[in-house]
């Protein structure tokens, strides 16, 4: 996203966030969140842009003077869980607790979002095939960044003993892709709230990367979460 203007510091205070650069991103969330509407719902290729100027009441023009084509509308919507995922990444690690505490606070974060942005995570699942290759490309880094981080957390973990996970890398793409599936199963008028679906995937994780499916080791996140 294009950087905003920003004003001087006044007498030593944070720069503040130019009007101008508020109202261009403001317009430019909701291109996206209109953009991602139709997506969900009608898929990449059944949505076009004539639909999402239709839903904001302006011209393409418009929408073009904000977003170059449909393919980046489609990149910053795909980017947004991931970049998110990022930052709680790094908000845990911040932390500095041991490796069980640091994976528990990420956990929850991470399945936050997903449900918080499961519309642009479900359109991330199903249409990252249509992202041009370069802006895939973009994404897969920020995804493999993200998986290597993880990586890194449960080696930790298994150094310190609190972790028995025989290959990392491998543990760390399989609890990304624990926790993305959520996004096409979860539902906020389902049969589980959402507190028992983040308890449960999180307990079933700690399993997996304790080393063994014993239905004790999930206690203390669940007790941890309440």
């Amino acid at each position: 996203m294009a950087a905003t203007p920003q004003s001087k510091a006044i007498d030593g205070a944070a720069p503040a966030v130019g009007l101008k650069g508020e109202i261009s991103d403001f317009k430019r969330r909701r291109i996206r969140e209109e953009a991602c509407h139709l997506f969900f719902r009608n898929g990449y290729e059944g949505a076009t842009i004539d639909a999402i100027a239709q839903r904001l009441d302006v011209t393409k023009p418009f929408i073009y003077s904000y977003y170059k084509n449909k393919s980046v509308l489609l990149f910053e919507i795909c980017q947004l869980g991931i970049s998110r995922s990022l930052k709680a990444m790094d908000q845990a690690i911040l932390e500095e607790k041991p490796p069980m505490e640091t994976l528990k606070s990420l956990l929850e974060r991470v399945l936050r979002i997903i449900m918080d942005y499961q519309e642009y995570i479900v359109v991330y699942v199903r249409e990252e095939k249509n992202l041009d290759p370069a802006l895939a490309r973009q994404i897969r880094e920020m995804r493999n960044l993200f998986d290597h981080r993880l990586a890194e957390l449960l080696e930790k973990g298994n150094a310190s003993g609190e972790f028995a996970v025989s290959d990392p890398v491998m543990t760390a793409t399989t609890v990304g892709g624990m926790m993305t599936w959520v996004s096409l199963w979860y539902s906020p008028r389902g049969k589980w709230t959402e507190h028992e679906v983040v308890s449960h995937v999180m307990w079933t994780i700690e399993s997996v990367v304790r080393g063994h499916p014993d239905s004790r080791a999930g206690a203390s996140m669940k007790e941890g979460m309440s």
